[in-house]
């Protein structure tokens, strides 16, 4: 962070910045924490809203995608926390929140188990609702995330790009939940469940490792030997 409260990404000590041949413009670290932030509460907002319009239809995919804003949440409080905290403490919160990503995570594979044994298509028209309304939160976080992806960093890229593939996850329950209403059982659901279950399996580990680089680079900045336990 340069002395005008702009964050120039050739300087970055937690390696979410690289310098390319270019420099980006740089942005005031007050935009950037304001908008990572108000990207967090929105994940956060609506990882509450379809986890709990899930349980209560019983969809597995709707459940499975609510993790996938809890992640968003930790990766963008992280980007916040690179913003202003020291190496060791956002290695700390990281690791923090990747044990809380894994608590809804284990709740989707037990709903996954006990939806094969009695699979009973979830409500078409609350699951359609509920994906249509995670796909809007999504488009709003990837545009303002697009904003300011050229100076947050690849954390910063890597939110963005996330927002905008949950879009295509989000139409993807979409066209689950019309399939669901011309066959009647709760197989589609399973199956994009499982499958989304896949796709975001590497949640709380993608968080946890990024929390070992921070921890690696603090250790490296105080004069300790980072290969050594």
């Amino acid at each position: 962070m340069r002395d005008d409260g702009t964050v120039d990404q050739g300087e970055d000590d937690a390696g979410i910045g690289s310098r390319a041949s270019s420099d980006p413009p740089s942005t005031p670290v007050s935009a950037l924490r304001r908008t990572v932030l108000t990207v967090a509460v929105l994940n956060l907002a609506y990882f509450f809203v379809e986890g709990g319009i899930a349980v209560a239809i019983r969809s597995v995919s709707l459940l499975a995608d609510s993790v996938d804003f809890l992640e968003d949440t930790a990766v963008n409080l992280l980007i916040a926390l690179a913003l202003g905290w020291t190496l060791a403490a956002r290695a700390a919160v990281g690791r923090a929140l990747a044990v809380i990503i894994l608590i809804p995570a284990v709740a989707v594979v037990v709903q996954l188990v006990l939806k094969v044994g009695e699979p009973e298509a979830p409500g078409v028209v609350p699951l359609i609702l509920t994906a249509a309304g995670a796909a809007v939160v999504n488009l709003i976080a990837a545009l303002l995330l697009a904003r300011i992806r050229a100076s947050s960093g690849a954390m910063g890229r890597a939110a963005w790009l996330a927002a905008r593939n949950d879009v295509v996850v989000n139409l993807a329950i979409i066209l689950m939940a019309l399939i669901t209403l011309a066959v009647g059982t709760g197989w589609p659901d399973i199956v994009l469940g499982a499958l989304i279950i896949a796709l975001n399996g590497r949640a709380a580990l993608e968080v946890w490792r990024l929390a070992g680089e921070e921890s690696l680079a603090a250790r490296a900045l105080a004069g300790e030997d980072p290969d050594v336990d």
